[in-house]
């Protein structure tokens, strides 16, 4: 009678936490793969990046 009760009582709080846990785990596994992970060497940054850090230096040139 117990644990039946608490499942009637407690399925949703039980079945979401686990299910975002378990995303949560996930996520955070997918950014720690190296496979997603481009090596510095090979890094491109965005045009708009580049402008800024251009930009900086100049102001910093003068």
């Amino acid at each position: 009678m117990g644990l039946r009760q608490f499942w009637q009582n407690n399925k949703v709080l039980i079945v979401m936490g686990t299910g975002l846990g378990l995303i949560h785990w996930g996520w955070y596994t997918l950014q720690s793969s190296s496979v997603l992970h481009k090596n510095k060497e090979e890094y491109i940054p965005e045009p708009a990046i580049v402008t800024y850090v251009l930009s900086k230096k100049a102001e910093q040139d003068i």
